[in-house]
């Protein structure tokens, strides 16, 4: 191969003048954090970091978290294609529906659960009847956590599909494959490289989840109390060990990042 021809092409470039704003964005992200740093003891962090209540809220962080990218991952796969195939009447609609997590306060979230799910709901009285409480409970931390994380899967694989060339699939369709065939060999294949941005958002989301949490399942320690529930709750009491669980919660968040790799969070292949 020439040398010519392994040689870069020229970056069109952009504007000197977005480096003022870009540098003032970057700035609003990492000074706060950086902030944090300033306040804790360094000689407290160890016996802060591994306290009872933040090892338990970390470990229920973790273990609810997985368990909601799952159930987002096994629901809001489907419902990405369906959008994002299907020809229906009042797909807007319904996808103004699946976007309303994002929009609306976790806390509206957590009192539509609560009142669907609790003792005087009506899904909550049939399962109350059954025998089953779901309310205040571990489970019920994974579905808050399910409820405003899975719409962040859902717009990226829908977004990836929707951009995606429908060719390659109408060409396995004219070669006799059916429509199972051609989403496991063609379509999945076109959208892993979303799958892995997608995911790595539906974790963190689900990860920081507060409001909708606190609401539904409320704050038991080694129950509900997730690691975001964990820092508003200590902060009361003591602010050096909220601010060493903060600095937890960053750091868990930058692994999960470097662990996904930075192509997956990019969304490129």
């Amino acid at each position: 191969m020439s040398r010519s021809r392994t040689r870069r092409a020229p970056s069109a470039g952009f504007p000197a003048v977005l480096w003022v704003p870009a540098a003032f964005a970057l700035a609003l992200i990492v000074l706060p954090v950086l902030g944090l740093l300033t306040r804790v003891d360094p000689a407290r962090l160890p016996a802060l970091l591994t306290s009872s209540a933040a090892v338990d809220a970390l470990d229920l962080s973790v273990r609810t978290s997985l368990v909601a990218t799952v159930l987002s991952l096994v629901f809001g796969g489907p419902l990405a294609v369906v959008l994002a195939r299907a020809r229906l009447r009042g797909v807007r609609v319904l996808r103004a529906v699946v976007l309303l997590p994002l929009v609306l306060p976790p806390v509206v979230g957590g009192l539509a659960l609560l009142y669907l799910l609790g003792r005087t709901g009506p899904l909550g009285g049939l399962l109350d009847d059954a025998g089953l409480r779901l309310p205040y409970t571990t489970a019920a931390v994974v579905l808050a956590q399910t409820f405003v994380a899975m719409p962040f899967l859902v717009v990226g694989l829908e977004g990836a599909l929707r951009s995606a060339d429908a060719r390659y699939e109408q060409v396995a369709a004219t070669l006799g494959a059916g429509p199972w065939l051609t989403f496991r060999r063609v379509t999945v294949p076109m959208l892993l490289p979303a799958l892995g941005s997608s995911v790595v958002l539906t974790f963190a989301r689900a990860l920081g989840e507060f409001g909708a949490t606190i609401t539904f399942a409320g704050s038991l320690q080694g129950t509900t109390r997730t690691l975001p529930l964990a820092v508003y709750t200590t902060a009361q009491s003591d602010v050096d060990a909220a601010v060493a669980m903060s600095l937890l919660l960053v750091a868990l968040a930058l692994l999960v990042i470097g662990l996904a790799g930075t192509k997956a969070v990019e969304g490129r292949a």
